[in-house]
Parts: structure tokens; sequence; C-alpha cells
């Protein structure tokens, strides 16, 4: 007799809606009315793994895995016969868009289990992810699935929102950083922001400063300077003139690209002229305060005719770190970086103690007075 394989069992937290409620009823209430039962009602209750107040469930099959970020997360058990790997393309709500590897376009909704797992994230799936899912029988002509499993992810842009996890795009090896010289204002912080999230994942970044045909481009050439000299490549592009087009072009060619930056500064612009026919909406930036309105209102995963894909996402006003403790922002400053091991105190938070090797640098002109401001707002804390 063939012994049958045991799957494997591991306990796993869910959400705080499947927890049951501590009492049922009020004690109180009930002893005061005089209630007859209340003689035989339990002495004690006990939190442990099992029964009502537990929020742990036992899942049948699968495996824990490790994310990029360090936290240990859920891989379900599935059976693969019955299902096909797809990308997510675009979220709308509750359904997920989902591209077979086939190229058919499936409409999706996402298991319950998944979305009862116990996260730090506001949304389980995100766009990028490679997903199992199980195709359903089509309705009016539209193919449907159920996303049963998400693979593990890697190259992720994140943020902090509301104070949980808002993953933007998954599995991009490339972070196009796109601001604009002018309408709206140039921001360096922001740059900065972005610079710390993709050394911290790992991503390639590359900045894009749009709209270089109302500036006189000397102007630019300081802070493009600064960030040359930390080796990230920086491209001065217009999307009015098509300069630098063709560079732009070159670099998102056969790789796994995401587009971030804040609204109005042209990324749906630029992205409508190095791949023709996206046809992607554009809206010019606000007279009264400069300000880009938003037009693209979701992620969206596009293929490039040449290879590789791009994702376009919304504007963002406001970049707040995810998962970074003031300790470590030193060492996501390339700048900053080789200055530390030199300071006096080994806890130095080089904002206030003396001997500190990275404000000798600041003073002996080594070090960008303006990206150690950046650096010191950034270690305070400051959400913007």
């Amino acid at each position: 007799m063939a012994k049958r394989d045991k799957k494997q069992k591991f306990r796993a937290d869910f959400r705080k809606k499947h927890q049951s409620r501590s009492r049922q009823g009020d004690i109180t209430r009930d002893y005061t009315a005089g209630d007859q039962g209340f003689e035989e009602s339990p002495r004690s209750e006990r939190v442990s793994g099992k029964g009502d107040l537990t929020r742990k469930r036992t899942v049948v099959g699968g495996s824990i895995c490790e994310q990029q970020s360090g936290g240990l997360t859920v891989q379900l058990g599935i059976d693969e016969s019955n299902c096909l790997l797809g990308r997510v393309t675009s979220i709308h709500g509750l359904t997920s868009l989902v591209q077979a590897s086939s190229g058919q376009m499936y409409r999706c909704a996402t298991r319950g289990l998944l979305k009862s797992l116990s996260t730090d994230q506001r949304h389980v799936v995100a766009v990028g992810d490679q997903v199992w899912f199980r195709p359903e029988p089509p309705r009016n002509g539209v193919h449907e699935g159920i996303i049963e499993r998400i693979e593990p992810r890697h190259g992720v842009i994140s943020r902090t929102s509301k104070g949980r996890r808002h993953v933007l795009v998954a599995n991009v090896d490339q972070l196009l950083i796109v601001t604009s010289a002018a309408q709206p204002v140039l921001k360096p912080n922001l740059i900065d922001r972005m610079l710390v999230t993709a050394e911290k994942s790992q991503i390639r970044p590359l900045i894009c400063i749009n709209k270089v045909d109302l500036v006189d481009p000397a102007d630019l050439q300081p802070l493009a300077g600064v960030f040359g000299q930390m080796g990230y490549e920086v491209l001065m592009l217009s999307a009015a003139t098509g300069f630098g087009l063709d560079r732009l072009r070159q670099r998102v060619l056969g790789r796994q690209s995401v587009v971030a930056g804040q609204s109005g500064v042209g990324k749906s612009s630029l992205l409508n002229l190095i791949e023709p026919g996206l046809k992607l909406r554009v809206q010019t930036v606000s007279e009264e305060n400069e300000k880009g309105r938003h037009t693209t209102s979701a992620a969206c995963l596009l293929p490039l005719s040449g290879g590789g894909f791009i994702v376009d996402t919304p504007g963002i006003r406001q970049f707040q770190l995810w998962d970074v403790i003031p300790e470590e922002v030193a060492g996501f400053y390339r700048d900053v970086r080789p200055f530390v091991c030199l300071c006096r105190f080994p806890d130095c938070t080089h904002t206030h103690e003396a001997d500190c090797a990275v404000k000798d640098a600041v003073a002996d002109g080594r070090l960008d007075a303006r990206r150690y401001e950046s650096f010191c707002h950034l270690y305070s804390g400051a959400s913007d």
C-alpha cells in the first residue's frame, strides 16, 4: 500500500475580523438580573493557539518563504495543474487584470484566504506580481479567474500610507525618477527619498529631468553634477521638443521599469513618445498653483514593443519611506556613507555630535550641503 504524502501544516496570522467575540453576552448584567444559568458559566478563559480567542488558523499545504524585506510570508500550496501563471498588469478595486503567458487577459478576483492573511500591506496584490490563478468559464465573452497564490517578490517599490505598506509595484529592476525643471517646480528632496528606496530595494535608479526647454540648462548642472558624482545617471529630457528621448528609449528597452514622480512632470507624455500607440491621457499643469493634475488614476503595466515593460504610476505628492529607521538612512546615502566609519563615536547620528566626519566633510566642501540637509530632514523622521 502506497504511502500518502503528508501535507505540510503551519499556523498563520489572520486579520482581526476573524477573531470571535471575547464573551457571549454580558456576565455582569446576567448576574444582576438573577439569571439561573450563571452558576454553570465558565469561571475563566484561556487565550491559546486554539479556540474562539485565537487569530491564527492552521493552513494545510504550502510553505513559508522569506521576502526581500526580511519578513516571513505564507506561500499557499495549490494544484498548479488547474492554474495558470500570469502577471498582474493593473488593479481596479477588488479586481486584478492578469496577463497569462499566452497573452490572454483575465479579470481575476483574489482568493479569500489570501485577503484574510494578516499583513502590513494595504493590498495583498500589487501591479507586477507573478501570480498563479485558476481560470473560470468565460461570462459574456470576458475571461475571468481566481488568484490562488502570489509568487515571492523582488524589486519592490513601497511607501508608507496611513501607517501601512503601500506597494506601488513589484518585480522591477529599474526606477525612473521623473521630475521637471519647471511647472511644477523641481523637488530635489523627493528625488533623494526615491533614491533611498531604490538603494534599499537594490533597483537601478535613473533620474529623468523633463521640461528642460523651459529653463536654462546651465542652471541644472550643479544639481545634476552632484547626482552624477555619486554614480547616478541623469537624463535631461523635453517631451515638447523631443530632446533626449532616444537615450531614454535605449535605457528602458528589454528592462522591467517603473515610472514615478509628481503629478504634472510629464510621465505619461514621455511614455507616449518612447512607445507610440499607448495613447495615455495627459493634462496641463494648473495655472493657479503650478501643481500637476492627477491624470493616471492607477498603476498600469505597459509592454514595450522592443521587449520588457514599463509601469506608469499615479502622481506622488508625498513619498514617506517604508521600513527605514533613522539609523539606516546614512547607509542609503551614497555620498554620506564613506564618512560614517570615520566619526569619533560609533553611534554618531551625524546631526549634532562633535568630531563628526560627516559634518566635517560638509564644512570642507567634500559633501554637498543640500544633500546633508536632506539627510538630516530624513533622519528626523519628517514625512515630506
